[in-house]
């Protein structure tokens, strides 16, 4: 991998693929310290895994071949993609998460996560649409990496979508129109507030409540457009 120091750190957690890598899966470790969730992703008992970790420091570990399947994303969906973890690459971001005092991923953290998933979405021609949050493919059961995770930082590199910020139109839904149209977004519905919740918290983190309203039909309206248009 060009330009990247990568620290070796296998996991014995992993088997073989049966689908092609077409997404990026990104996570919040959710554990007091790099050690303790790399000393879990390690640990065969504990079954989880990911291809690879990022300290708050910048530092990458590989834990993961990205040709074999990691276990990092658990019962998902996403799109026409029923097992995620087969066709992800799964990157884990060292943070406490809402369980031990969340709080924002440091400028080294993102410095090195910005390359790795350029050269990770080169290599395997993933579309922006498939760079996602472990909350968007198991809304019922998931909410990292958060409503503090710098996803501009990502979309203003076309490594992932924007917000939309521009051109916003209400296409006058009822809630149940809205969620059909966040299914074919991408979405799992069958928990619906969970749904909205979370894709609340990841194209309006300002105001999570998982209530349908008219900006998210506007967002969302725009998000199913070929190009969004945001402020990146």
């Amino acid at each position: 991998m060009s330009g990247l120091d990568i620290v070796e750190t296998p996991s014995p957690n992993f088997n073989a693929r049966d689908a092609e890598i077409s997404m990026i899966v990104l996570h919040y470790t959710g554990m007091r310290s790099a050690e303790e969730a790399l000393a879990r992703l390690c640990d065969p008992l504990a079954e989880v895994s990911a291809h690879y970790l990022i300290d708050e420091d910048g530092t990458i570990h590989r834990l993961v071949a990205e040709d074999k399947r990691a276990w990092h994303a658990g019962k998902s969906h996403w799109r026409d993609i029923p097992n995620v973890n087969s066709a992800s690459i799964g990157i884990e971001l060292v943070n406490p998460g809402h369980e031990h005092g969340y709080r924002e991923f440091p400028p080294a953290q993102m410095g090195s996560l910005i390359p790795l998933v350029a050269e990770i979405k080169e290599r395997y021609g993933i579309t922006r649409g498939n760079v996602v949050g472990h909350s968007d493919v198991a809304p019922a059961r998931k909410e990292d990496p958060g409503e503090l995770f710098n996803w501009h930082a990502l979309a203003r590199l076309r490594l992932a979508l924007p917000r939309p910020t521009r051109n916003l139109v209400d296409p006058g839904w009822s809630d149940a129109g809205f969620m059909l149209a966040l299914q074919r977004f991408g979405y799992d519905i069958d928990d619906a507030p969970a749904a909205v919740t979370a894709f609340q918290r990841r194209f309006r983190p300002e105001m999570i409540d998982g209530e349908i309203d008219r900006e998210c039909c506007c967002l969302l309206l725009a998000l199913l457009l070929p190009q969004p248009q945001g402020d990146d």
